[in-house]
């Protein structure tokens, strides 16, 4: 996401261990290394993969592009811990991977209706 570092208020210590990675050379050599390997390497934006509720498939509009009136059906109760609108409690990290996968899944032409409840509940190492 553009500027995502810029204004973090983490704390002298906490802003120099973070705000200095760098993203987007990262990025470059990602894109040099993968078509060596036989990796596809797809970039998105990830905004709202975190807030909209991979069970309920909210919308997830891109940054900002978001509807007036938009809300997600879902929350996150605490770290790590996501509650869809019909109660069903998944981890949070994984709801919001399956969210970034929706995002591209076209591109990639993933089929992810193997992601569901149970999938996200006890995610496996």
């Amino acid at each position: 996401n553009e500027r995502h570092k810029n204004g973090s208020i983490m704390g002298k210590r906490g802003n120099q261990n973070f705000v200095v990675i760098p993203t987007k050379r990262l990025i470059n050599r990602l894109e040099q290394l993968c078509p060596e390997y036989g990796i596809k390497l797809t970039v998105t934006e990830e905004s709202y993969t975190s807030k909209a509720s991979l069970l309920d498939e909210d919308s997830l509009p891109k940054h900002g592009e978001k509807p007036s009136g938009w809300k997600p059906s879902g929350k996150r109760v605490r770290r790590g811990l996501y509650k869809s609108s019909k109660g069903y409690l998944v981890n949070a990290d994984c709801n919001g991977a399956g969210n970034i996968a929706r995002k591209v899944a076209v591109q990639l032409g993933l089929d992810l209706t193997k992601a569901g409840r149970g999938a996200l509940t006890l995610p496996h190492r």
